[in-house]
């Protein structure tokens, strides 16, 4: 199962943009508000230690697929020494996918977990929890699953988390819930609902028919 799907274009793209003007965003503001508070905020170590970060940002994302277990290793290192940053969570995010090409699903969950507690964006926490979800269904960790996906989110979302739902349910043949959960996502979705989700809907109407 593709656990990345569409969401990892949006992920990926964040990445890129904060890898490529991350810096220069930090030394902007910082120009702009010290020509405008005044020479204290120049005293300030928050732009050194800001850009300090995006530097080891920009060195952890360079090593991936590159250093095999050593770039897990850093970025666990990296996430360690600044929880506090947005970067862990992109980080958290990136060891994810590694562990998933690896289909280690155990260490995939622990690094969602670790993005979605570090997120202070509620569109990556929402991406996040998504993964996670369908990594623990995955795992056949259903109940977990549908409590993960009860977490409040965007309503952007909603389609998605019905869509998820409806999977956790339908690999526990519970086809009444599944359908439910799908007709939900599609009607989450307006006159834009997708062909898979309305495939899944089908797939059990005939599944009732065989019955």
């Amino acid at each position: 199962m593709d656990i990345y799907q569409t969401e990892e274009q949006q992920v990926d793209a964040i990445k890129k943009y904060w890898k490529d003007n991350g810096t220069a965003i930090i030394a902007g503001l910082f120009i702009g508000f010290g020509s405008f508070i005044g020479y204290n905020l120049y005293k300030d170590n928050q732009l050194e230690q800001e850009l300090a970060t995006s530097e080891a940002y920009q060195l952890v994302v360079e090593s991936a697929g590159k250093e095999g277990d050593a770039y897990t290793k850093k970025g666990e290192t990296f996430i360690a020494e600044n929880g506090d940053s947005s970067y862990s969570t992109l980080t958290a995010l990136s060891l994810a996918k590694k562990a998933a090409s690896d289909k280690d699903w155990p260490q995939v969950e622990k690094f969602l977990v670790i993005a979605i507690e570090k997120a202070s964006e509620a569109g990556i926490k929402g991406i996040a929890t998504l993964r996670l979800a369908r990594v623990q269904i995955q795992q056949e960790q259903f109940e977990k699953a549908l409590k993960t996906l009860a977490t409040p989110l965007p309503d952007s979302f909603k389609a998605a988390v019905e869509e998820t739902k409806g999977d956790a349910f339908m690999k526990q043949g519970k086809t009444e819930l599944a359908r439910s959960a799908y007709q939900a996502a599609i009607e989450a979705q307006g006159e834009g609902a997708s062909r898979a989700v309305k495939m899944k809907l089908s797939d059990l109407a005939e599944v009732a028919n065989i019955k």
